[in-house]
């Protein structure tokens, strides 16, 4: 297998299922199709149907893959351990219906942390009890998600939630077993995080089994770190560029994926506000092929 390019439904504003503002999840399948990609991530379950063989026509009249799913839920928070399994299970069973393989565990944003994205330094840290649990929580998914489903289980590092920066993210990789546990990359988020997300690939390869790719605007960045501004703000301010527009080195990132014999899906994820006027399929064609120009296919 090469490297593929898929697309998300993130791309077209969806971050929850239950959102009055998100387009048709028909609309997503059919956009992405029409700007030549072959895969598509699930979205938050519940998004698209959950009845296999309703989403399965609809992928293959498409002639789409599904890729992957994320559960973006509170890990931090003891208290949702219910949610995050419901929110788990849901996406290993549709995953596994379709022929997925790529489980995605991402802490969703918490107020302790919300401000201090993109600031390191400031950020509050767990104490050790904290810590513990939060890592056996994490862990308890990803070995249900290897274990009892198959799935290749990723770590994903995400803006204002306790798995954000690079420090804790390599310290979770020190503690958790990689056959039970490698990381979903993805590009924008290290950027916004204040560190070079290339940098972090070379280091990290053999531990790196997908991909998101994201570009950040610097400027827009700068702002929204100076400012402590919400993430899903920033999202409406345009944090998110088309790639190649933005810091990320995406012919470095190509280089380091194909230097270390990377196979499968590297996923498009340009998070963007629905309410705003964007024209999701043009940044999704846009994306495409720009990745082309630059050896991708």
């Amino acid at each position: 297998m090469s490297i593929r390019i898929g697309n998300a439904p993130c791309s077209w504003g969806v971050e929850f299922a239950d959102d009055a503002r998100n387009p048709a999840w028909e609309t997503v399948l059919d956009e992405c199709a029409r700007a030549g990609y072959k895969g598509i991530e699930l979205g938050p379950v519940g998004f698209m149907p959950e009845d296999p063989s309703l989403l399965g026509d609809a992928l293959a009249r498409r002639d789409l893959e599904l890729i992957g799913g994320v559960v973006f839920r509170p890990f931090h928070d003891p208290a949702a351990w219910d949610d995050v399994m419901n929110g788990a299970v849901r996406t290993c069973k549709a995953l596994v219906a379709h022929g997925a393989r790529n489980l995605v565990l991402i802490d969703s944003i918490s107020p302790r942390r919300a401000s201090t994205a993109g600031r390191p330094g400031e950020a509050e840290q767990m104490d050790a009890a904290e810590w513990a649990s939060y890592r056996e929580r994490i862990g308890a998914i990803a070995r249900m998600g290897a274990e009892e489903y198959g799935l290749t289980v990723g770590i994903h590092a995400h803006a204002g939630g306790f798995m954000d920066f690079e420090p804790e993210l390599e310290r979770l990789l020190c503690e958790i077993d990689a056959d039970t546990l490698k990381i979903c990359f993805d590009t924008g988020h290290h950027s916004y995080a204040g560190f070079d997300p290339v940098a972090f690939m070379m280091r990290h390869m053999d531990r790196i089994s997908y991909m998101h790719f994201k570009d950040i605007d610097p400027l827009v960045k700068a702002r929204v770190v100076a400012e402590r501004t919400d993430f899903y703000d920033a999202c409406g301010q345009g944090i998110f560029c088309n790639l190649g527009q933005g810091d990320v080195d995406f012919e470095a990132v190509r280089k380091v994926l194909l230097d270390n014999g990377f196979e499968g899906w590297c996923t498009v994820e340009q998070d963007c506000d629905p309410t705003l006027d964007v024209r999701p399929m043009d940044d999704a064609l846009a994306n495409r092929k720009y990745l082309e120009s630059i050896g991708f296919r």
